[in-house]
């Protein structure tokens, strides 16, 4: 979705754009919204490129654009590795199947995919040491392929 040129949602973000009431948050928002000084970073290195996944910011929108009376924020997936909400469903996929036995080094997982989830399980493959097979069926076009 485009907004006055800026990427700024996906269609997992409109459905948990958050809506609140401005009389909710107060006189403090900088403590509400736990606001950090420009150049200040996110924290510390962090060990993988999974770490950064789900960790997405929420922007408020502009008071000119939401309507009179409402606070509204926007969660930002592209901020994700892959700028896309499948990278948290590929690392969902991953860890569920660690945690259960299911996937152990050497292994090598399949996805039958023609977008972006196939993208981010082979990201997360890589990134994890584990070999990645991606099948597409026949009858997408030659685009998709």
């Amino acid at each position: 979705m485009k907004v006055f040129g800026f990427h700024l949602i996906s269609v997992f973000a409109v459905a948990h754009a958050a809506f609140v009431p401005s009389s909710k948050i107060g006189a403090n928002k900088a403590s509400f919204l736990n606001v950090k000084a420009r150049g200040e970073g996110y924290g510390s290195p962090l060990d993988n490129i999974s770490e950064t996944i789900g960790n997405t910011p929420m922007v408020k929108i502009s008071d000119r654009i939401a309507p009179e009376g409402r606070t509204i924020y926007a969660k930002c997936e592209f901020f994700n590795p892959l700028s896309s909400v499948k990278d948290r469903l590929a690392l969902s996929i991953i860890e569920t199947a660690e945690k259960e036995g299911k996937l152990k080094p050497g292994d090598t997982v399949i996805e039958a995919t023609s977008g972006n989830t196939g993208i981010a399980v082979a990201m997360m493959c890589a990134q994890r040491g584990y070999k990645c097979v991606i099948t597409m069926a026949e009858p997408f076009s030659v685009e998709r392929r």
